[in-house]
């Protein structure tokens, strides 16, 4: 850095280049499937239990012994306890951001967010970087895939916004339920009614193309060319309409990972980095199941946190490990790294809502301490990392923070966290500005 300073180019300058020449590390064959828990799981009700904490703490619920000795997991998570030893827990990750908006911004872009609500991101989500730094691979797929409810489809609602790398970096979105017979993606058949036309619209979106664009300095046409490139490549790619196909799954593999919709998700998501997807996000919001609120945020005063566990946690408890069993049996536990997650933990204090409805228990947000699963990778399996005080309030060792596991991530991606783009200002902004791989998974 000091020959840098004295050859009159200081060290800003050349991030700036770098990042200006489009500088990208070598990709390897890995992927990525990150299961998004969005409203925050509350980690006193699934990986780290406190039965020795007061009754305002413990909660209703007990611990069981998993197969992997001295690692226990909530009693309502059996199928957990059975496969423990082809996962890691991480129960000291934590952050500073209480609201959902601010919490999703931290988690989704491992920088610290302007501002602590809303869901609009001043930096690139991981996922925008993934697609960034992979953009030059093309598997006849987007390389970054999103599975959303229907009515939670658009990028921002899960922070998951590209900022200043532009629109054409964004996550392709497969808004619905697989698990319906109704479930389609748009963009992956052809109607025949304009298949005889596609080759003259591609011929008059080339000659758009030769509009000047020097005027362009919000990269539109860029973020046009790239939504174009990939409907046309959906439209015209066999992978895609096979990758796509959950029904050329056997019925009982089907039927293990569960006929619902986060089920069929996380089998969706298997099929997809195999097809070569490089991050593919999965969002387990709302398992639509009768008397179950619509996500994780369970406060006293939307609905009862024990009753929704009980109705919840099944459904959850068989998709994960599905998917979990899926990849070590496919062999594919170290090109694929699984991460499962939500912005937040719950309060390891109980609240209470005496209303209309009568008496009903909850846990308020918690960014204080939250437990992330990890599986796959080539890392080692059947392990804790940290832990929490006695109470569940804090990390009591080996704290850690969302940057510690997407250094790990971009590890295992083969990505460069020290690598820089142009923001908005024109100035370089690293891929992660702190953090580093947590090491008990090398």
């Amino acid at each position: 850095m000091g020959a840098l300073g004295v050859g009159g180019m200081g060290l800003s300058d050349v991030m700036r280049a770098r990042a200006a020449a489009g500088h990208v590390t070598a990709a390897p064959d890995t992927s990525v499937i990150f299961i998004w828990l969005a409203g925050g799981p509350s980690h006193m009700e699934t990986y780290d239990m406190k039965p020795d904490a007061p009754e305002e703490y413990r909660g209703q619920f007990s611990p069981i012994p998993t197969n992997v000795p001295g690692m226990e997991v909530c009693e309502l998570l059996p199928l957990h306890a059975q496969c423990a030893d082809k996962f890691t827990l991480i129960r000291s990750i934590c952050h500073d951001f209480n609201d959902h908006g601010g919490g999703s911004k931290r988690v989704m872009t491992g920088r610290i967010p302007a501002t602590p609500t809303e869901t609009v991101n001043d930096a690139p989500s991981v996922t925008s970087i993934v697609a960034k730094m992979r953009e030059k691979i093309d598997i006849g797929l987007p390389n970054c895939i999103a599975g959303t409810d229907a009515s939670r489809d658009k990028v921002d609602t899960y922070a998951m916004g590209s900022a200043y790398l532009g629109l054409k970096y964004v996550p392709f979105i497969a808004a619905g339920d697989p698990s319906s017979p109704k479930f389609e993606v748009k963009n992956l058949t052809i109607s025949p009614a304009i298949a005889d036309r596609l080759d003259d619209r591609m011929e008059l979106l080339r000659k758009f193309d030769r509009i000047r664009r020097d005027i362009d300095s919000n990269n539109v046409f860029d973020s046009m060319d790239g939504f174009n490139q990939q409907a046309i490549s959906l439209m015209t790619s066999p992978t895609a309409r096979d990758a796509f196909d959950l029904t050329s799954e056997p019925q009982a593999l089907r039927d293990r990972y569960g006929k619902h919709s986060w089920g069929q998700r996380a089998l969706l998501a298997r099929r997809l980095v195999e097809a070569g997807c490089s991050f593919v996000t999965m969002v387990f919001e709302n398992p639509n199941i009768k008397g179950c609120f619509y996500n994780w945020d369970t406060h006293a005063v939307n609905h009862d946190h024990f009753k929704d566990a009980v109705l919840r946690s099944p459904v959850y408890d068989q998709a994960v490990t599905a998917l979990i069993e899926d990849l070590h049996e496919r062999s594919l536990t170290k090109k694929v790294l699984l991460v499962v997650t939500g912005e937040f933990g719950r309060s390891p204090r109980i609240s209470k809502d005496d209303g209309p409805k009568g008496l009903r228990y909850g846990r308020e947000h918690w960014p204080q301490a939250m437990s992330v699963l990890v599986c796959g990778g080539g890392m080692r399996h059947g392990q804790v990392i940290g832990s929490t005080n006695r109470l569940g309030e804090h990390p009591a060792d080996r704290p850690l923070t969302p940057n510690d596991l997407w250094a790990t991530v971009y590890r295992h991606l083969g990505i460069n966290q020290h690598d820089a783009f142009i923001d908005f200002n024109g100035r370089p902004q690293h891929i992660l500005p702190f953090g580093e791989p947590i090491r008990e998974l090398a």
